[in-house]
């Protein structure tokens, strides 16, 4: 294990904790800037094809190749800048190039995507959930009228001041043509970092958006799913309830059934609408962050999300917590249909061994009754063998006649018998009695 200078045992994963922090860091910028900014959907397969995709591009600009383990890369290629992500779930793509302020504003500008080799761009891995068209203007070089007619949509139009007063912000949140969104940035006067730190932040906030949304249409796929799920569990409380002893085995059968449905569909949710709550938070706050403020007339970005995303966030709040909800009434009711069977079957075990207790009696009599008999039939051929025993006694000596002798051995005999056959007893049955 590795150590350091001054001789300490180094942790394995220090250095990997320790430049965590320095993951992904913002890039200094300065306007102007056409951004184009790209977020693809994709599994453990498609996540290392970008790998080979980034490769591709830059072993045809002779540049040093990826290697496995790196998860985020930031290049220059000459035509244009770009800049490589790789998250749990998505792949991140950002492309930078500089943008003409001439003219900005009076026809509809040119996004960086258009200096990307167009065949390569068109084969990234997975599928794209986000792209977005940000420009970085330095000042108001247009009339916010011309802003609107060619670049954003007049209805939906949303503006405020960020980075506490410093620049200015304009997007419509709406697909356009292209199958970009669009965001336009007034920098004002800036310092590069800081810059850099708002569009990071501002491109955080579309990408949050859109992934915080990915547990929406399994809300409202759960929705139908659990609405049947407490209609059979109230039927079948219901009959619960009014159940005889015969209808419980099917009882349980289909609680078991209703069980497995809702754990199968808690299981293959769960992970999606904690992951939304997850990024709804980060996306509360990258708005924190961007410090806005009102502009006259227009609604910030805060008031737009609270607003539109509201509904959404609860909808996935709301499943989440129906399906708990609905897994613990589950929980119980099968717990207590269980407990209902099992006393029941403890009540037929007992009745059942009652009765063998019973028939055991009877046995324990029976035997009682025969075990005079089987004295006497003991006694009888035992007496015999004494007798035969007496008469070749007579011939050495033997002063008795063999009638005699086997009329004074019966008593003795008999009795014998008797004891030992009531020790037997006592020995076998003693725990019973």
């Amino acid at each position: 294990m590795p150590t350091s200078t001054t001789g300490f045992l180094q942790h394995p994963h220090r250095a990997l904790l320790h430049n965590e922090i320095h993951a992904r860091p913002p890039e200094a910028m300065a306007a102007p800037l056409a951004i184009a900014h790209i977020v693809m959907l994709a599994d453990a397969a498609g996540r290392e094809a970008s790998r080979a995709h980034v490769a591709a591009l830059l072993r045809d600009h002779h540049m040093a190749l990826p290697d496995a383990q790196t998860t985020h890369l930031r290049m220059d290629l000459g035509a244009f800048r770009m800049r490589w992500e790789l998250h749990t779930e998505f792949i991140s793509w950002t492309f930078m190039v500089p943008a003409p302020v001439d003219a900005f504003g009076d026809r509809d500008p040119v996004g960086a995507t258009d200096a990307v080799p167009q065949e390569w761009l068109a084969a990234l891995p997975g599928q794209c959930l986000c792209s977005l068209n940000l420009w970085v203007q330095p000042t108001h070089t247009f009339g916010s009228g011309s802003l609107v007619k060619h670049v954003l949509h007049e209805d939906t139009l949303v503006a405020s001041t960020v980075a506490d007063g410093h620049g200015e912000v304009y997007t419509d949140f709406a697909i356009h043509a292209d199958g970009f969104s669009r965001m336009v940035l007034l920098a004002g006067g800036m310092t590069p970092r800081r810059l850099g730190r708002l569009v990071q932040r501002l491109l955080e906030i579309e990408t949050y958006r859109m992934a915080a949304l990915l547990g929406l249409p399994a809300a409202r796929e759960a929705a139908s799913v659990l609405a049947f799920a407490e209609r059979e569990l109230a039927e079948l409380a219901d009959a619960i309830r009014t159940a005889n002893r015969d209808a419980e085995p099917a009882l349980l059968d289909r609680l078991t059934r209703l069980a497995g449905q809702v754990e199968s569909q808690y299981a293959a949710t769960h992970s999606r609408f904690s992951a939304s709550s997850a990024y709804f938070e980060l996306l509360d706050k990258r708005i924190q962050d961007i410090a806005e403020s009102r502009l006259a007339g227009m609604q910030t970005i805060r008031e737009f999300m609270d607003r539109r995303l509201t509904p959404a966030r609860s909808t996935c709040e709301w499943a989440a917590r129906r399906q708990d909800a609905l897994s613990q009434r589950v929980s119980r009711m099968s717990n207590l249909l269980r407990t209902r069977v099992e006393i029941e079957q403890q009540q037929s075990s007992q009745a059942l061994l009652a009765t063998m207790n019973h028939r055991q009696d009877l046995q324990l009599k029976m035997q009682s009754t025969v075990e005079g008999l089987s004295v006497a039939a003991i006694t009888y051929y035992i007496v015999g063998l004494v007798s035969f025993l007496a008469k070749g006694a007579q011939k050495l000596g033997w002063p008795l006649s063999a009638e005699t002798t086997a009329a004074v051995a019966i008593p003795l005999v008999a009795l014998g018998v008797w004891w030992s056959l009531r020790r037997l007893h006592h020995r076998l049955f003693r725990n019973r009695h």
